[in-house]
């Protein structure tokens, strides 16, 4: 799922090609994509983009008369920059937004229809979508301790709710709970002063520097984000099951639970203790292996 640096830089990119410039037609290529009704979608059409702006993980398009288009890009939405006339690709076409100078492709690759686009009447219905979480990146140490303490969640977890953070999803997640050599699944009001400040640190390094790190690959790659993954070489710890990790060399590890994996690494985040993975752990009892050392028993 595109997370806060990955949104970002597509809101920039936005921005540079979009405000000034009038919404020539808005094509949806998939009925099922579109999930409000009033006000319709044809009154897009005709307006001009006044602004770009980032609403947790959505883009949206603020549109001159107080309307809003949102991009909710859910795991496998991604956006495309497409020159005028340029044909749009097959199934993965959700929806078109045509400009004079070029279009705006939303797409979404499987079968599953999970990415969304709404139409809003004003700022009070664009509020509504928010879940209400704080940008980590305008706070300051005290409303972040506030959030994370406001509800006893793994860290995980409090840092993935969309209702406490702004912006942040599975991949980050791990980078950012490595970076500040912290547990997962330690609790939040568990966390002491100077834990809470390690994760502020780590939080607002590791999204700064992946979104710079996303921008200079956009701009290598011709000015457009078009490769968009949770999955980057080089992350710490984040799709890196079994590879060592680039601090202390001792194998990645992970916890499966559904369709989400969280990686850690043993020896720096939890003094080498393994994080039971709840169908492995079940299955094998007694035979769970409880240390990084008797990985290698």
């Amino acid at each position: 799922m595109p997370e806060l640096p990955d949104v970002t830089v597509y809101v920039e990119r936005l921005a540079q090609r979009c405000v000034g410039q009038a919404l020539c037609r808005v094509q949806l290529l998939n009925p099922f994509v579109l999930r409000t009704a009033l006000p319709p979608i044809a009154s897009a059409e005709g307006r001009a983009v006044v602004g770009v702006e980032r609403l947790g993980k959505r883009v949206v398009l603020a549109l001159d008369g107080g309307l809003f288009l949102v991009l909710h890009l859910m795991i496998a939405g991604r956006l495309r920059w497409l020159a005028p006339g340029a044909k749009s690709p097959g199934k993965i076409a959700l929806a078109r937004l045509d400009f004079d100078n070029g279009s705006l492709l939303f797409t979404e690759a499987g079968s599953r229809r999970r990415a969304a686009l709404h139409l809003v009447d004003g700022r009070a219905a664009l509020a509504a979508l928010d879940a209400g979480g704080i940008d980590v990146l305008a706070c300051e140490l005290p409303a972040f301790a506030e959030r994370l303490r406001r509800e006893n969640h793994t860290l995980k977890r409090s840092l993935t709710d969309p209702r406490l953070f702004s912006g942040i999803g599975n991949a980050y997640s791990d980078e950012i709970l490595h970076r500040a050599r912290l547990s997962p699944l330690a609790l939040s009001r568990a966390l002491d002063d100077e834990g809470v400040r390690r994760l502020f640190e780590a939080t607002r390094g590791v999204l700064n520097e992946w979104t710079a790190r996303l921008r200079d690959e956009a701009d290598r790659a011709g000015g457009w984000p078009d490769k968009v993954t949770a999955f980057h070489a080089h992350m710490a710890v984040h799709g890196r099951y079994g590879q060592p990790c680039p601090v202390c060399q001792s194998p990645v590890q992970r916890i499966v639970h559904a369709d989400n994996e969280t990686n850690y690494c043993a020896r720096c985040q939890t003094g080498g203790r393994l994080l039971a993975d709840r169908a492995l752990s079940r299955l094998l009892r007694d035979d769970w292996p409880r240390r990084l050392e008797d990985l290698a028993d």
